[in-house]
């Protein structure tokens, strides 16, 4: 059975607000869902306080119990997740130790220089794409394929498209592009939603997804198996700078250069299929002369009994 998740949840302020959302999250059958603090750095001004990235929701605040998922016996996971709005290079910041608190992170660039940046080298899960107005700019394929290597997703929210039918259409064509891009891969869709009325089950994202260009099994792996990716990649993120993997290999006997030899070579490291002589030439036959009759014996074949007898016994003198 797969497992669908929905990796943007609005924050609300009022903690009622943002229990129902979860309870409705949980009713639909989302076994994961991410709670998005939105962040957004002001340009720098004479005498303006420091802006202070907001705080992690503490889930044990919210819910005694966790509500348990629909259609399963186990409860609802529940996340945390920073999404900083960039607008300059200097508003991100890789490795920040404000960051270190939430479980996912991810970016929301405004220009496609921020884009490329964001796709090759800041060290974010999500790349969020706008769908609220036409984009600034083009993606280029080079960007898109970092991001792909890297293990960094692209995030559609639907809750603006199921609201107005110009806020759908630059969502779907937005969208398209950005599909035609990927082909597909490294493609998950959230709600962003604020209210319970603005989410939808996964089957039906799954089929809101074919409007974005996507095909049966992308559109699939957008509510789960991408999500699961991503996951991954902030758990990843967060352990570790690397992973450290063993293979395990036969023991066999190597040569004086680590390598196993198959076959027993010469100097030269041919391994040869015959005897050959000074010539380089294999020999085909042998000819041996006994007591005036010539025998043949192939190379390494055993000579024939008559040839042994004549060599055994001299001939017969006449008497």
């Amino acid at each position: 059975m797969s497992v669908f998740m929905d990796l943007n949840i609005t924050y609300r302020s009022d903690k009622s607000d943002l229990k129902t959302l979860i309870q409705t999250a949980a009713h639909l059958g989302y076994s994961t869902v991410a709670i998005n603090h939105v962040f957004e750095p002001q340009p720098k001004q004479k005498k303006q306080q420091k802006q202070e990235i907001p705080k992690p929701t503490c889930i044990s605040e919210l819910f005694d119990k966790l509500p348990i998922i629909q259609g399963k016996s186990r409860p609802i996971r529940v996340l945390n997740r920073l999404t900083l709005k960039v607008s300059d290079p200097g508003h991100f910041k890789n490795g920040a130790q404000d960051y270190r608190g939430f479980d996912l992170l991810a970016v929301h660039p405004s220009t496609e220089k921020l884009f490329h940046a964001a796709c090759m080298e800041y060290c974010v899960d999500i790349v969020c794409v706008t769908v609220t107005e036409k984009l600034p700019f083009f993606f280029k394929r080079p960007s898109v394929n970092g991001a792909i290597e890297r293990g960094v997703v692209f995030e559609i929210c639907y809750c603006e498209a199921i609201r107005d039918s110009t806020m759908r259409r630059f969502t779907i064509c937005n969208s398209v592009c950005l599909n035609d891009k990927t082909h597909g891969k490294n493609i998950i869709i959230s709600s962003g939603a604020k209210e319970p009325m603005d989410m939808r089950g996964p089957y039906d994202i799954t089929n809101l997804a074919l409007l974005f260009g996507l095909s049966e099994s992308d559109a699939k792996d957008a509510v789960s198996g991408t999500c699961r990716s991503a996951l991954m990649h902030a758990e990843t993120r967060n352990a570790a700078s690397g992973i450290v993997y063993t293979v395990k290999t036969p023991l066999k006997t190597t040569n004086q250069h680590g390598v196993t030899p198959l076959k027993t070579t010469n100097q030269h490291g041919v391994t040869p299929l015959k005897t050959t002589n000074q010539h380089g030439v294999t020999p085909l036959k042998t000819t041996k002369q006994h007591g005036g009759e010539t025998t043949s014996t192939s190379e390494g074949a055993v000579a024939p009994p008559s040839a042994k007898k004549a060599k055994l016994q001299p001939p017969e003198s006449d008497v």
